[in-house]
Parts: C-alpha cells; sequence; structure tokens
C-alpha cells in the first residue's frame, strides 16, 4: 500500500468540482479544500474526511480512497443543497481524472446523508470510493 497517490487524488477531484460550470453555478463558486476564516458564504462545498485501504495487487502499489464532500447551506430546506450534491455526484461518479502521479482506476459514488445541523445548518456529506495504482 501506498499513502503518496492521497495527494494527487484530492488535486484532480478539487479541480474537477472546481471546473464544473453546473457546480459555480449553484454555489457560487464557493468550493473549498481547506475552509476560508471569517464569514462563510450562504453554500458552499467542502473536501472532507478521507480513510484509505491497502489494494496493491502484488506488481503495483494501490489503495482504495473513501473521501467525503459537503454540500453545506444556511437555506432553509433542502432543495439547494441536493441540487449542487447531485452536480457533485454528476461530476465524479466514474469520473476519467488524470492525476499527477500515479493513476485512476475508478472513482464512484458509494452513499449520502442528509443532516440539520445547530443553527439552521442544512448539510449533505457524499462519500466516494476511489481505486488508485502508482505504478
Amino acid at each position: 500500500m501506498s499513502y503518496a497517490l492521497s495527494g494527487p487524488l484530492q488535486t484532480a477531484v478539487f479541480a474537477a468540482l472546481q471546473s464544473d460550470g453546473t457546480l459555480g453555478a449553484l454555489v457560487d463558486n464557493n468550493i473549498f479544500d481547506a475552509l476560508p476564516s471569517g464569514k462563510l458564504p450562504n453554500i458552499y462545498v467542502a473536501l472532507g474526511p478521507e480513510t484509505v485501504t491497502e489494494a496493491g495487487d502484488g506488481s503495483d502499489a494501490g489503495a482504495w480512497h473513501n473521501f467525503v464532500v459537503s454540500v453545506v447551506t444556511q437555506t432553509s430546506g433542502f432543495l439547494a443543497a441536493k441540487h449542487a450534491a447531485g452536480a457533485i455526484s454528476d461530476a465524479l461518479h466514474e469520473a476519467d481524472l488524470v492525476l499527477g502521479r500515479g493513476r485512476l482506476i475508478g472513482l464512484w459514488f458509494r452513499k449520502a446523508k442528509a443532516t440539520r445541523e445547530t443553527g439552521g445548518l442544512r448539510r449533505i456529506d457524499l462519500t466516494f470510493r476511489a481505486r488508485v495504482e502508482d505504478n
């Protein structure tokens, strides 16, 4: 196993989300790798936690990456967040991303969870699974 492809995968995922015009229009291009300081926008997308497990095949180092992309909004109701979550799913599910190192074998949507948080926030966490190989 190698964790070395975590950075290149994150970079490719972030670039794919930033370049998606539909998603950008839905969240006013508020797509973050790290949350900015100060007041947060009314709706935004943020990269979240990741877990990685070994998936080498004996000839190449490989790994399974399960990672979360979140939509957070102050808007009442979930509709705006669900539209943004749908755009994220469209942009990433089975995407053919090019990594700066290694290669992406596949990228799949796994699950989503919509929750109400304190202060009236709505949040949707989308979990994706990527298989990468370092050759």
